[in-house]
């Protein structure tokens, strides 16, 4: 399972959209950062209808302009793109997440079907060897013909059961290679008997794990702080930043080709409209105070989903361990005794089947609780944003200053 998992993080389609989104957002912050483009001015005089003496006026005029950010705007916009750009970075993650449970979930599906169709024949050749003890008592007079002919109805129903459990096959493997961004038809080997898997991670630590890596609550804090960087750029906005300038000119009688050099600066005026940049302030703090409740929803939720999810792996364990224990032990017990009992005379043809029938339903309820089990470990993991064995894993800083 880990080479599918590798080949499904390296090719599948929305992973590799998530990730060009992630580097269209990275690309960004410099963006912001960066100073405002220079502007280059350059006038001349079309036409001159009065006689002027010369050298009274200038005929070219050219003049270089730079904003400069002393306010640190800019650095403002940075912050903001920089925090964006990991909330982007955390939406990736949850496709990279999504994809692997699901992944997961369509392999234990795979290796449940493979099971399931080994069960399926064992319990055909069984039904097989009972279908000929019937006929062969009904030959010799000590059975009845409704009991050969309920061997034959079940018969029929495991062909039948066949028919599905080659139809979930055939959808797990699907959705592995749709996964993978493979063909469709290519064939994906799994192990019929899977591993049981262990889990015994306290909850506090799984409460620690889901704040420090669940993308949904580092995405939150990301909006949050890009939220504040929005306030801090609010309040500097009140701050003009001045623009400096170098201006060549040229009189009209004049021969050299620069005849005067000036420089000046200008800057605007927000002071007088102060009612625009206080409510922008405003606006600002009332967005960041919003994100900070979207922080505490985003995290409530998650412990109510890792609260639950935690019930679903004790509840799936504990019918696992029972139905592949003492239930199905009985199941055995229960059938080995019906089949000697048959034999000896001592019931029915109808009670041996009803025991064939509850072993095989208790060892396929017993594969399918192993494949929810370890199709709820997986979600796990998707939900609090890590492989559990794996450490946290880190964030990534894009030119954040």
């Amino acid at each position: 399972m880990a080479g599918a998992t590798t080949e499904a993080l390296a090719n599948n389609p929305g992973i590799q959209s998530a990730l060009r989104k992630w580097n269209a957002a990275r690309a960004r912050v410099p963006q912001a950062k960066s100073w405002d483009d220079p502007r280059l001015s350059y006038d001349n005089v079309a036409g001159r209808f009065v006689a002027v003496p010369a050298n009274a006026f200038t005929d070219q005029s050219l003049t270089v302009e730079q904003i400069l950010p002393v306010s640190g705007k800019n650095l403002s916009r940075s912050r903001i793109a920089a925090a964006e750009a990991l909330v982007i970075y955390e939406e990736m993650r949850r496709a990279q997440l999504d994809v692997v449970s699901r992944l997961r979930a369509a392999w234990f599906q795979l290796a449940n079907s493979n099971r399931q169709m080994e069960l399926n024949r064992e319990n055909a050749a069984s039904l097989s060897q009972i279908s000929e003890a019937a006929k062969s008592k009904y030959q010799s007079g000590t059975e009845t013909a409704p009991g050969v002919l309920q061997a034959e109805i079940e018969s029929s129903r495991l062909e039948e059961e066949q028919l599905n459990i080659e139809r979930a096959r055939s959808e797990a493997q699907t959705q592995l290679n749709v996964l993978m961004n493979r063909p469709l038809n290519t064939p994906v080997v799994t192990a019929s008997q899977p591993s049981v898997p262990s889990f015994d991670i306290p909850e506090a630590t799984l409460v620690q794990r889901l704040f420090a890596s669940r993308p949904e609550v580092r995405a939150a804090q990301d909006q949050l702080e890009a939220e504040r960087a929005r306030v801090q750029l609010a309040k500097r906005e009140w701050i003009p930043d001045p623009a400096v300038n170098v201006n060549a000119q040229r009189y009209n009688g004049a021969d050299q080709a620069v005849s005067q050099v000036g420089a000046g600066i200008s800057i605007s005026i927000p002071w007088v409209n102060p009612r625009k940049y206080s409510e922008a302030v405003k606006e600002a703090q009332e967005n960041t105070e919003a994100a900070a409740a979207d922080l505490q929803r985003v995290e409530q939720e998650a412990l109510g989903m890792l609260r639950d999810q935690l019930k679903r792996i004790e509840t799936a364990r504990h019918h696992y361990d029972l139905f592949s224990g003492k239930i199905l032990t009985q199941a055995r017990q229960a059938f080995d005794a019906a089949q000697l009992g048959y034999s000896a005379g001592k019931i029915s043809f109808a009670d041996w089947i009803t025991a064939q029938r509850t072993r095989r339903d208790v060892e396929t309820t017993a594969a399918q609780m192993l494949a929810d089990y370890q199709t709820a470990i997986a979600e796990l993991e998707a939900i609090v944003g890590s492989e559990l064995a794996a450490p946290k894993p880190s964030k990534p800083k894009p030119q954040r200053k």
